[in-house]
């Protein structure tokens, strides 16, 4: 039996993350599906003992956490994916903030404009994806803290997977965010995972079909 168990909607959204880095961990979860129809609608028993009314949940045996970034710091600390000191701590939490930025301003376009923005939203992704790659410059060794991953490297590395859907080309003027994806995407048991019907399956958002 699956000691972790993510339940979420029918996309990769806000759990994908938590998803690569167990897989990356070499870690089994169990993915518990809500149809996004059903939560809409109020029928869902869960949003009602969800503590702030939003998913994903996580369960690690029979403790319960909601929120996102909370779920990734505590695999962060469950797998020491958090740095070697407190600086390092620090540097990953920041970075993960900054992620978290991005992926608000993601969720904005794909809820409100993804129909009649999207040449607007990569016109301005550049500006986005330029504080990312500044920081790699300054920061060598392939991860957010250099030369070890981090629970951050899997929030980035999805929220880039997500724009390359929108734009194949987008890293082009990028080189390290670029070399940064194809790094992560080696890793094997990243690439064992994504390989797998069960990610290939899952769109991004609720507006991509597949």
């Amino acid at each position: 039996m699956a000691r972790f168990t993510i339940t979420y909607f029918p996309v990769r959204g806000r759990a994908e993350a938590m998803r690569l880095l167990l897989a990356d961990q070499g870690a089994e979860w169990k993915d518990e599906v809500v149809p996004i129809q059903e939560w809409m609608a109020g029928e869902s028993k869960l949003k009602k003992e969800a503590v702030f009314g939003q998913l994903p949940k996580f369960q690690d045996g029979n403790y319960v956490l909601y929120q996102s970034n909370a779920i990734l710091q505590y695999l962060g600390h469950e797998f020491d994916l958090c740095g070697k000191n407190n600086k390092e701590a620090g540097v990953i939490d920041m970075m993960n903030n900054g992620a978290e930025d991005f992926r608000q301003k993601f969720s904005r376009f794909v809820f409100t404009e993804y129909d009649t923005g999207k040449e607007k939203y990569l016109a301005d992704l550049p500006k986005q994806l330029c504080q990312f790659e500044t920081f790699l410059s300054k920061h060598p060794g392939g991860f957010i803290t250099g030369g070890q991953i981090s629970y951050a490297d899997y929030n980035l590395l999805d929220l880039l997977h997500l724009h390359l859907s929108l734009d194949p080309d987008c890293l082009k003027a990028f080189p390290l965010l670029k070399a940064y994806v194809s790094k992560m995407d080696a890793r094997p048991k990243i690439k064992a995972y994504m390989e797998s019907d069960a990610c290939k399956n899952r769109p991004a958002h609720p507006k991509e079909k597949r």
